[in-house]
């Protein structure tokens, strides 16, 4: 059985200025996806990658997920394109623990 809520950790600066490396977010798998939502995905050519983009918009093929800080070299859909709906992990809830900087 798979719970329905999980944890991830912020690794990279592509979601900065509302999220930090080392900030902790809560998860809830599935439930449906609306654009300008938070959420963890898995990279389309390395399934073991999590990222954690926002929806942008919804295409015929998947979601197109942004970074929110495009300066940081992020990777988003800008360089894979759209993320097939299988490889979309859950939306974020929210942040349970705040990194300092």
């Amino acid at each position: 059985m798979r719970w329905p809520l999980f944890r991830v950790a912020v690794a990279e600066r592509s979601m900065e200025p509302g999220l930090h490396p080392g900030d902790w977010l809560l998860v809830r798998r599935g439930g449906k996806i609306r654009p300008g939502q938070v959420v963890v995905a898995r990279h389309p050519a390395r399934p073991g990658m999590l990222l954690v983009k926002r929806a942008d918009r919804r295409e015929p093929e998947g979601w197109w997920l942004l970074s929110d800080n495009a300066e940081a070299a992020a990777v988003d859909s800008r360089q894979f394109g759209p993320v097939p709906p299988e490889l979309i992990e859950g939306r974020v809830l929210g942040r349970y623990w705040h990194a300092r900087a």
